[in-house]
């Protein structure tokens, strides 16, 4: 099994960047904004999320941590015979965190196509939790 990890540091309070995280709902529009460029829920609670690429993945939330400010997703569906991934924040100092994304993707050839989407989500993602345009 592939697994890719992707930290950075965002110049925010960990309180902000987990609120928006932890929305699972509005990732489009919260966390990563023109990384994605749509999402649904379906029937079932899981989202369908639009990606720029014109990708479509449908992601399910596995679980939600408010007290260690983690949430976990899993992809169904798609080429991956297995995606597994979670997004934690961590705080730094005062107006500063620390994100944390790892997947774990099989076969491990998936990861060479998972992997620079995730360099791209990774900058969406820090631009918007910055406010920023990525």
């Amino acid at each position: 099994m592939a697994t890719i990890y992707k930290e950075f540091i965002v110049e925010a309070d960990a309180a902000r960047v987990w609120d928006a995280l932890r929305d699972f709902n509005a990732v489009h529009v919260r966390l990563a904004p023109g990384f994605l460029t749509g999402c649904t829920i379906d029937a079932e609670g899981a989202r369908v999320l639009t990606f720029a690429n014109g990708l479509v993945a449908r992601e399910v939330p596995v679980g939600i941590d408010d007290t260690h400010r983690r949430l976990a997703y899993t992809v169904a569906g798609g080429k991956a015979s297995h995606h597994h991934a979670s997004a934690q924040v961590f705080t730094e100092c005062p107006g500063r965190s620390r994100f944390v994304w790892i997947t774990d993707v099989l076969p491990d050839a998936m990861a060479a196509y998972v992997e620079p989407m995730m360099v791209q989500g990774a900058a969406a993602m820090k631009a918007a939790l910055e406010g920023r345009t990525a």
